[in-house]
C-alpha cells in the first residue's frame, strides 16, 4: 500500500504539529484536522491542508477522512472528556470512514493496562480506542509513548518494548517521527509497543527497528498481561467494536 496523503488528528497539538512537520519532510501530503483555521495557519507549515471538524461529532469528519491513505491519531483531552475525545475521536473517525480502511498510527500511552493503580479513567478510554483500531481491519501500528520530554540531549536511541511493564521518557519529536515512520514501514504493521528513549544514536534503519516485535493476535496488545473481557464492557463499547468489524465484513 502506497502512502501519499495522511490525516493528522490533533494536528495543532504538540505531537500533531511535529507529526505534520515530519510528514512534510518524508514527502507526504499532510492534512490536519483542526477546530480553528486561523490558529492552525499560524502554527503549521505553509501548504498543510487544513480541514475543520469536531472530534466528538462523526458527521463533521467526512471531509477530513476523504481520500486519505493514512491517519495519525495524536489527539488527547485537556478538559477531562476522555470518553468523548480520547476514545470518541477514534470511534467517530471510523464511523466517518464507513468501509474504507486506510493505514493507521495511533498514539496511545504507557500504563493503559494498569487499571486500579491510580491513573484515572483516561487509561481505560485509551485502551478501548486501541481495541477499535485492532478490530477495524486497517493495517495499523499502536505506539504507547513514555513520559514526554523526560529525555536528555544524548538520548537518541529508541527502545521498543511490549507488554506494558516498562517506564521511561521520550521526546515529542521522537514520537512524531516514529508515528510517521510506522506508516511507511511494513515491519510495523499489526504491532503495539511502548516507546522510550535512551542514551545513544538515533535509529537509521526503521525496518530493522520494528521487525523484532511480535504482532498482535486479538483485542489486546500481544504481550499485555491484563486483559478485560469484552462482555464486561459497557454496551456502547461492545457495539462500537462490532460496528468497525462489520463495516469491513459487510463491504
Amino acid at each position: 500500500m502506497t502512502i501519499s496523503s495522511v490525516l493528522v488528528v490533533g494536528g495543532t497539538g504538540s505531537i500533531g504539529r511535529a507529526a505534520v512537520a515530519v510528514a512534510h519532510e518524508a514527502g507526504l501530503t499532510p492534512r490536519a484536522l483542526v477546530r480553528d483555521v486561523g490558529r492552525a495557519q499560524r502554527m503549521l507549515p505553509t501548504g498543510t491542508d487544513l480541514v475543520v471538524g469536531d472530534l466528538t461529532r462523526a458527521e463533521t469528519l467526512t471531509d477530513a477522512v476523504r481520500d486519505v491513505d493514512a491517519i495519525i491519531f495524536t489527539h488527547g483531552s485537556n478538559a477531562g472528556d476522555h470518553e468523548g475525545v480520547d476514545y470518541g475521536a477514534v470511534a467517530n473517525t471510523f464511523h466517518a470512514l464507513g468501509s474504507r480502511r486506510p493505514r493507521i498510527a495511533l498514539m496511545s500511552s504507557i500504563y493503559v493496562t494498569r487499571q486500579g493503580q491510580g491513573y484515572g479513567p483516561v487509561i481505560d478510554w485509551k485502551r478501548r480506542a486501541e481495541w477499535l483500531v485492532r478490530s477495524s481491519g486497517s493495517p495499523y501500528t499502536i505506539v504507547r509513548p513514555g513520559w514526554f520530554d523526560r529525555v536528555g540531549p544524548g538520548d537518541g536511541r529508541l527502545t521498543l518494548e511490549q507488554g506494558d511493564t516498562g517506564d521511561g521518557g521520550v521526546g515529542r519529536d521522537q514520537l512524531a517521527t516514529v508515528l510517521v515512520r510506522a506508516l511507511l514501514t511494513d515491519t510495523a504493521i499489526g504491532k503495539t509497543f511502548e516507546l522510550f528513549a535512551h542514551g545513544g544514536p538515533a535509529p537509521s534503519d526503521w525496518s530493522a527497528l520494528f521487525a523484532p516485535l511480535d504482532a498482535d493476535a486479538g483485542l489486546d496488545g500481544v504481550h499485555d498481561r491484563t486483559r478485560v473481557p469484552m462482555s464486561a464492557e459497557p454496551v456502547r463499547i461492545q457495539q462500537d467494536v462490532e460496528a468497525v468489524r462489520a463495516a469491513v465484513t459487510h463491504n
